[in-house]
């Protein structure tokens, strides 16, 4: 008999500042679940997860785990700094069973030695190291908050593969969509204080949240509709039925009340980019540009042009050089050979990814003002800086913060803010998405779409290059970079392969491959199924969608926690049929992946 979910919220509530951030969220965790938990930034997600996993004590509510379930927690902002080595922080996550090969295993499939000091990390080696501390014990339940954040394409690929092969229940938060859509199977939505559920994975999210916000919208207008019509035969009703306009006057109070108390979605960001006089046909012309540090070739006679109104993206693994690149495109640094030339009147606008243009002293304000008034121009209008703010959803009282006490997200804005109020015919940003949830993503992308200047975009994001750009630029190694007509998913069809360079990945694929070919393996391409077999192959697919379907209703009735009490026999039913569900789904899968080793003449395991 299946066992009920491993973790469960019931009616979890949690206040800050006087402010319900949290009301009434349910959560249930089944073994083997794959679940993205999604909401604006600032809905409580990552508060939530830290309830989940027993580091904060909601004001109310039920948090009830299965005993002997292992969880693990990825946080935004690990603090390492009690460890000697990165090896000493990923074993002090492990217990008792688990296997201490894992925790060097984990660091050098994401770039680590193990030997590296954790008080002088990076935010992307720290997020590795983190992101190591959490898999290397395969814990019944991961909790994962962006882990994709500060990490370059190789890592994000290799997490999501990982991530795949995972038994244990998973609950993700990213504004990945990529990420989100290759790994969730169930979603829920943080808005407003509630969690809403679906069954069904991220790629089906955004359509059913619209259709939600519709009908919402709907609900709205007939409840003004009622309290005009309230409000018009309480003026122009017969007077002599005093009773009758008594009840009805407080029923219109009950309604306005109803209407006041209602909780509507946070303000969108309006984006509007501050476009300067066109710039000349030609931006820019790179011809045989070289540069390199000491040994280390970071561009290698490299030839491009750059037209107005292009689209250029750049990829590639960190170290490759894609900052180093932009400065040498645009002018800020000089190449050690070849030549750069400029096009006529143009104006940059360069969105810094280290932040180091925002001083942590100046206020909102100033930021955007340079200090003088309270007013700022957006394309050629006059707007007070409140009501410029409010576009990208800081609150009024947010005008004269310090920036130092800004959030990530917070000061990613206020970047996208400032550069999009400066007359700039060419925009070059360099990981305009971190740290921005999904709706603002969605705004960004529609302003550039808009854009009429030149843009050159440095970004991790495989959805948003896809939506944006109209070219790739990507480091093949050793210096060497290659253009590639359209989005990331087109280079990806042309290239064969993701960023990482084709000579590194070839050197380290042949050894790999020569370690792990048995002595007698059959070649590829020689083994044949037979008709039954094919016919299994062709099946499967939909035996196994059909499973999945099957298992995620009746996870539906088992997060039920009142069912066993109400109805034991439904309750015995459902966990039976959920266990011979779940069986078939690991012997269909199994045989899918038997068959299709078969096919391409691959020896299944122990076959050998």
């Amino acid at each position: 008999m299946a066992a009920p979910p491993l973790l469960t919220l019931q009616d979890v509530a949690l206040t800050f500042g006087g402010t319900p951030l949290i009301e009434g969220a349910e959560l249930a965790i089944s073994p083997g679940e794959r679940t993205c938990l999604v909401g604006r930034n600032g809905s409580g997600k990552s508060t939530l997860l830290k309830i989940a996993t027993g580091l904060l004590e909601p004001d109310k509510g039920v948090r009830f785990l299965q005993p002997g379930t292992t969880i693990r927690y990825l946080a935004q902002e690990p603090d390492f700094s009690s460890f000697e080595t990165t090896l000493a922080v990923v074993e002090a996550g492990l217990t008792q069973g688990d296997d201490a090969y894992r925790a060097r295993y984990m660091l050098e499939s994401l770039g680590m030695t193990g030997a590296e000091d954790p008080r002088s990390l990076s935010g992307g080696e720290g997020r590795r190291v983190a992101l190591a501390q959490a898999l290397a014990p395969e814990p019944d339940i991961l909790l994962l908050d962006e882990p994709t954040n500060h990490l370059d394409l190789p890592a994000i690929e290799w997490l999501e593969a990982e991530l795949k092969s995972v038994r244990g229940a998973l609950i993700l938060i990213s504004h990945d969509r990529r990420f989100l859509s290759a790994l969730s199977r169930t979603t829920v939505w943080l808005d407003r204080g509630v969690t809403r559920r679906i069954e069904k994975g991220f790629s089906d999210f955004e359509a059913w949240r619209d259709a939600f916000f519709e009908e919402e919208e709907r609900d709205r207008h007939k409840l003004d509709r009622k309290i005009a019509d309230e409000e018009h035969w309480l003026r122009y009703g017969v007077t002599a039925r005093r009773k009758r306009n008594v009840r009805r006057l407080g029923n219109l109070h009950a309604l306005r009340k109803e209407r006041r108390e209602d909780r509507r979605p946070v303000g969108t960001a309006t984006m509007t980019s501050t476009e300067a006089e066109s710039s000349g046909a030609l931006v820019i012309e790179a011809k045989g540009i070289s540069k390199a540090y000491g040994p280390r070739t970071i561009v290698d006679d490299l030839s491009i042009r750059v037209m107005r109104g292009d689209r250029l993206g750049i990829v590639g693994a960190n170290g490759a050089g894609k900052t180093t690149l932009i400065n040498l495109l645009t002018g800020q640094l000089a190449p050690d050979a070849g030549t750069v030339q400029l096009g006529t009147n143009l104006k940059m606008n360069l969105l810094d990814q280290a932040r180091a243009v925002l001083d942590p002293s100046m206020t909102v304000t100033d930021v955007l003002t340079g200090g003088s008034g309270d007013t700022v121009t957006v394309a050629g209008v006059n707007r007070h800086v409140v009501g410029y703010l409010k576009d990208f959803l800081f609150a009024p009282e947010q005008a004269r913060t310090p920036v130092r006490v800004l959030s990530g997200g917070e000061r990613n804005r206020l970047l996208i803010a400032r550069a999009l109020a400066q007359p700039a015919n060419l925009l070059v940003l360099d990981e305009p998405t971190n740290d921005l949830d999904l709706e603002t993503l969605d705004l960004l992308q529609e302003m550039l779409g808009e854009y009429s200047g030149t843009l050159i975009l440095v970004s991790h994001d495989r959805d948003f290059l896809d939506r944006v750009v109209g070219s790739v630029l990507v480091s093949e190694g050793e210096g060497v970079w290659a253009e590639y007509a359209g989005g990331y998913s087109d280079m990806i069809a042309q290239r064969g392969q993701g960023v990482e360079a084709r000579k590194a990945a070839t050197a380290r694929a042949e050894p790999k491959a020569k370690a792990e070919r048995p002595a007698e393996a059959p070649k590829p391409g020689k083994a044949k199924l037979n008709f039954k077999d094919q016919h299994e192959l062709k099946t499967l697919p939909d035996r196994i969608a059909k499973l999945e379907s099957d298992i995620a209703k009746l996870r539906v009735v088992l997060a039920d926690a009142e069912l066993y009490a109400r109805d034991p026999a439904r309750f015995a039913k459902a966990s039976a049929l959920m266990a011979e569900a779940e069986a078939a789904l690991v012997a269909a899968e199994d045989r899918w992946l038997e068959l299709e080793m078969e096919r391409d003449g691959t020896p299944a395991a122990g076959s050998a």
